[in-house]
């Protein structure tokens, strides 16, 4: 029997778990480096749509999500300052019967134990915590990971999941600084019970104004609810996601915005500041025997909901590539060509969000309902969003 192919995977989050997943599923010797030097995500919420479920029930991940995802009835819009609200479209048994998968709402920190816990079943020993990538070499017969401490590891293929701040797409298209985009974003978590009964309910939510956009839906059994505030911002000092805010300033951001917001606000635990953040497109995600996944390949704005569901569609994909050619180098251009063009529609469709959500016409009362019902009438909301949820990862051509 030959030998199995050896994968390196540097970084513990979605993107990387997933792929390690799909690969040991595959008979892949995968080991994962993680720079943090324990497994765990701080909280934040994540919506799954049928072309991410699919696959995460198609890794035998179903029950376990199911204990820990909410399944929503349906995502709606709703008007800034008066609260006037619209279905954009219907979720639940929908979702299922029209995409043939459930669309989930998860607490990050719940699935990525999940996802965790299944890697360390089917390998357990894989993961390697307190493993900074610092760099890589690469050459006829595998690729080599530099970690800090002077540490390396060495196998036939690198998979890069490390996020935004990609060490390795450093390396393989010349170190850039991510670009602030010029919105900033809130986020928080607020427990349900402290809310009125009225915004207790299994939706999520588009809360959309002039200038900028809020995003609630419920996570963690729908004992907490997710909420994003994003604001547009000529320059915004903080790139972490977990530097706390206060109350006042969150308020001090939406101020005018409808009772049901500052509600929400007031009874958030932390509000945590967040500058959004981007790189320019890349031409293509994979040089000889290394690729990128996920944040590390194609960075967006999560104004599509579907960063997390891209990271996943990679990990199936290229596990799937690497099955079917011997030849890595060739697996990786296959694993190319089937990934550039659909992520980089979804990272330019969540750009055009931004300027649907955030539009003046949603200022002037005359003209504010008349903008909603136009944006998102039916038709236009399938031509936004079906093409996305239709999408195997499973099936498609390689």
């Amino acid at each position: 029997m030959p030998e199995p192919i050896k994968v390196i995977i540097a970084g513990a989050g979605i993107a990387g778990l997933v792929a390690a997943l799909a690969m040991i599923a595959r008979g892949m010797d995968v080991t994962i480096y993680e720079q943090a030097s324990e497994l765990k995500e701080l909280g934040a919420g994540v919506q799954l749509s049928a072309n991410g479920t699919r696959v995460l029930i198609g890794l035998g991940l179903g029950e376990a999500m199911e204990a820990i995802a909410c399944t929503p009835v349906s995502k709606q819009i709703r008007l800034w300052n008066t609260g006037q609200s619209w279905n954009a479209f219907d979720l639940g048994k929908t979702s299922v019967a029209r995409f043939g998968a459930p669309y989930w709402l998860v607490h990050r920190g719940d699935f990525h134990r999940v996802l965790v816990a299944a890697v360390q079943a089917a390998a357990p020993g894989c993961i390697m915590t307190s493993a900074r990538c610092v760099g890589f070499s690469q050459d006829a017969d595998g690729v080599t990971l530099q970690l800090e401490g002077g540490r390396t590891a060495r196998g036939d293929v690198l998979i890069a999941g490390d996020g935004v701040h990609s060490v390795v797409r450093g390396g393989l298209y010349g170190a850039t600084q991510a670009q602030f985009l010029g919105i900033a974003a809130w986020r928080g978590l607020v427990p349900v019970e402290r809310l009125p009964a009225h915004m207790q309910v299994m939706v999520g939510t588009n809360w959309v104004g002039p200038g900028g956009h809020i995003v609630t839906y419920p996570v963690h059994g729908g004992t907490l609810l997710n909420f994003v505030g994003a604001i547009e911002r000529e320059n915004w000092p903080v790139e972490s996601w977990t530097e706390a805010g206060t109350h006042a300033e969150c308020l001090a951001d939406f101020v005018g915005w409808h009772e049901d917001i500052q509600t929400i606000i007031r009874c958030m635990d932390v509000p945590y500041k967040w500058a959004l953040l981007g790189r320019d497109p890349l031409p293509n995600y994979a040089r000889n025997r290394v690729a990128l996944i996920g944040d590390a390949a194609h960075p967006t704005l999560p104004f599509m909901a579907q960063g997390a569901n891209m990271a996943i569609e990679d990990g199936v994909v290229l596990a799937r590539a690497l099955e079917e050619f011997d030849d890595v180098t060739e697996a990786l251009k296959r694993f190319d060509v089937a990934r550039v063009e659909r992520t980089t529609k979804i990272v330019q469709a969540a750009t055009d969000n931004a300027k649907r959500f955030h539009n003046p016409a949603m200022a002037d009362p005359v003209t504010a309902a008349a903008y909603v019902d136009r944006e998102w009438s039916p038709d236009k909301v399938s031509d936004r969003y079906d093409w996305v949820f239709e999408y195997d990862p499973w099936t498609v051509a390689i």
